[in-house]
């Protein structure tokens, strides 16, 4: 697969907060959700596709090795959730609100 993230691929990624680069995942998954909400779903799997892709590079990150086990955990349960039965019985809200606690302390750090 090739990366639509080239320049964060390229290492700009491992330069940003754990919170930002959550709170980035956040983004994509929110666009995924609105997307599908208007019928859009091809838009929608893009955009979740740039979710999974930033997630793949979070985990890779070596600064987060000791949130691998969550950070897996949240790639398992969105491919489930959006891919597949939705066995973890999560909600397009629930991960709205997981997400945006990301971007909250993303801003906060940021001193905003």
């Amino acid at each position: 697969m090739t990366a639509v993230h080239r320049e964060l691929a390229a290492g700009r990624w491992r330069e940003i907060t754990f919170f930002e680069q959550m709170a980035n995942i956040g983004s994509e998954v929110e666009r995924t959700i609105r997307w599908r909400e208007k019928g859009r779903t091809e838009i929608g799997m893009r955009a979740l596709d740039r979710a999974l892709e930033l997630l793949d590079m979070t985990l890779d990150d070596p600064k987060n090795r000791g949130r691998l086990k969550e950070l897996t955990r949240v790639r398992e349960a969105l491919a489930d959730h959006f891919f597949f039965d939705n066995e973890y019985a999560t909600t397009d809200r629930s991960w709205q609100r997981y997400f945006h606690q990301f971007a909250w302390g993303a801003r906060s750090a940021a001193g905003r």
